[in-house]
């Protein structure tokens, strides 16, 4: 069985290039086509979807429920794929951040593992909650016999989810992460179930 990392399609911020972390902004005009493109060509794949998964923010939802829709699939909440919590850095560019908060984000920027910004959580905070999201949800979808042979599912998530989580799998430093597993609005990664079920945190 294969998860299907999927970015949510573009919004207003991240055309701005605002950080969105935990605020909840909708997809706008184009993100809303990415996810109908995307939607598309997921349906042409040759193996099939059993289950359309999503994080609660709008942004992800909206996308999501359009791939369920195209597939016939339910779309369902995952508590734990939320985007990372960036706390006072939210609703401001990066550049910003780094005038604003340069204590902060030399800290941050040394150690982003395990270092959080102001009021928010770390990239390690952010890779306990959605591996532990993904193996449960691996877990009851067994206890249901629902067979590695049956087909793979979506996830529909967010920047920060699927490049720590590419960094943990691939023993990549968190540092590397932009450069390296920089995802694009609307992209799927692929990955093997399998990793995520015996990964330890």
């Amino acid at each position: 069985m294969k998860i299907l990392l999927v970015r949510h399609g573009e919004t207003d911020w991240n055309v701005a290039k605002r950080i969105q972390g935990s605020t909840d902004i909708s997809l706008n005009e184009n993100g809303i086509r990415q996810a109908e493109q995307l939607a598309d060509k997921l349906a042409q794949r040759k193996d099939p979807v059993i289950g359309v998964y999503t994080s609660k923010l709008k942004r992800a939802a909206q996308t999501a429920e359009c791939v369920a829709k195209k597939l016939g699939k339910e779309c369902i909440v995952l508590p734990g794929l939320e985007e990372m919590n960036f706390g006072l850095w939210e609703g401001i560019s990066w550049d910003q951040v780094a005038e604003q908060f340069p204590t902060e984000f030399q800290a941050w920027r040394q150690n982003r593992r395990y270092e959080h910004p102001p009021k928010g959580e770390s990239y390690q905070e952010l890779l306990v909650r959605v591996v532990t999201a993904l193996q449960k949800l691996i877990k009851e979808m067994k206890e249901e016999s629902k067979t590695i042979a049956e087909g793979d599912i979506v996830v529909v998530t967010h920047s920060a989810d699927i490049m720590t989580l590419m960094s943990f799998i691939n023993d990549t430093p968190f540092y590397e992460m932009v450069k390296r597993y920089k995802t694009g609005n609307a992209a799927v990664i692929e990955i093997d179930a399998e990793v995520i079920e015996k990964a330890q945190l």
